[in-house]
């Protein structure tokens, strides 16, 4: 089986998609199916340094970037559509991650016109709070391009059943839900805590609480604000980490929220975390809290998870079987509700380090790469199935 994966931006500072889409070649590759990446060297307001249009071996996959224009994530490469409609008859199925990109929907059509079966992931990006931004833009392109694509698509990855809920409220139909995975070998070993201090050493001697992700107005960094003050009042030796790229220059309005309530001396901006150095991270932290207002199926949350961290997180999450199985903190999208769940973990240490190492546990068990992948490879044997026997 010969699948191509397309992603217009691979780069990590557009967030988890990058990760997850490495990642999920990489795993399908261990169960021997031949996977290819076609992307751009996009990153945010740069570019990759890399060769173009020519295959990079990966581990158990090969990657080809192709140079592009971009601004924020709307990206456009004439050359790698040039390739795609030279070389897509060369694989049994495409699998294409995000939404809102013309290059995209020229793919989609060129797979319909050619009858070559395509699998579509959005990402969360059909979520409510997801589509009110820009929402004019979106629903317009959402009308005249996406669900066509999306209807004729031999099926939609939905990473969660909010999503899938969502779709077929749109009158989709052709859903596998399947959540995304993490990569057990990215996981923190037990050394290197203090090269985290060794980079942030006013961290160091402090109860240290993680946020990790981009910084975007819909991960709810105005609530943490106003819930970490709270929390500080009754434990004033916290000290927060916020972890994550800043693509839509949103920083300084983040630092306003933590002036506003007089903690921004108890906040580190670490900016973008990788290798050792997150793994570092992960280490030295006591509790992590992504208290978003809207998420597709965050990668982080299972990574701290994965990690013996205590979680909390909000129902914009979109991880309602973490709460029914006791391994997180799941509150409602509210300061109030954050700062108490922040309380309940500093108050009680025993609890929140047993509730982590469930966590720890159940992704282990659930939310790994390579199981994530073997349940991939049966839709795509199920699709290419039912195209035979047309």
């Amino acid at each position: 089986m010969k699948v191509l994966l397309v992603v217009p931006y691979i780069s990590f500072v557009y967030g988890g998609t990058a990760r997850v889409v490495r990642d999920l070649a990489c795993a399908l590759g261990q169960q021997s199916i031949h996977v290819d990446i076609v992307t751009t060297n996009a990153n945010d307001g740069n570019t990759l340094d890399v060769p173009f249009e020519q295959w990079v071996i990966e581990t158990r996959f090969r990657i080809q970037y192709f140079p592009c224009w971009h601004r924020y994530d709307l990206v456009f490469s004439l050359s790698l559509l040039k390739w795609l409609n030279q070389h897509v008859n060369d694989y049994d199925l495409v699998h294409t991650h995000t939404l809102f990109s013309p290059m995209l929907s020229r793919l989609h059509r060129l797979c319909w016109s050619r009858s070559i079966p395509y699998l579509m992931t959005p990402h969360g990006m059909l979520e409510p709070w997801a589509l009110a931004h820009k929402s004019k833009k979106k629903a317009f392109y959402l009308q005249m391009v996406e669900k066509n694509a999306l209807s004729k698509a031999s099926a939609i990855q939905v990473l969660t059943h909010s999503e899938a809920k969502n779709l077929a409220a749109m009158g989709l139909k052709n859903m596998a839900l399947l959540p995304n995975g993490i990569d057990v070998k990215a996981l923190p070993c037990p050394f290197g805590s203090e090269l985290f201090y060794q980079h942030f050493p006013e961290a160091k001697g402090k109860i240290l609480i993680l946020f990790m992700s981009r910084l975007d107005p819909k991960k709810g960094l105005d609530l943490l604000a106003k819930a970490f003050a709270k929390a500080r009042a009754k434990f004033p030796n916290i000290h927060l980490a916020i972890a994550g790229p800043d693509s839509v220059g949103y920083s300084a309005k983040v630092k306003k929220y933590f002036a506003d309530v007089s903690c921004l001396d108890a906040v580190t901006f670490t900016g973008m975390l990788t290798g050792e150095l997150k793994q570092a991270a992960l280490n030295v932290s006591s509790i992590f809290t992504l208290p978003s207002y809207s998420e597709g199926f965050s990668i982080s949350v299972l990574e701290a998870m994965a990690s013996g961290l205590p979680c909390i997180i909000t129902t914009g999450c979109n991880f309602p079987e973490a709460a029914e199985a006791g391994v997180a903190q799941v509150v409602a999208i509210d300061s109030e509700a954050i700062a108490q769940a922040l309380i309940n973990c500093l108050s009680d240490w025993s609890s929140a380090k047993a509730v982590g190492a469930r966590a720890r546990k159940f992704i282990l068990d659930n939310y790994t790469c390579d199981k994530i992948a073997v349940r991939l490879i049966a839709v795509y044997a199920a699709i290419l199935e039912m195209r035979s026997s047309q």
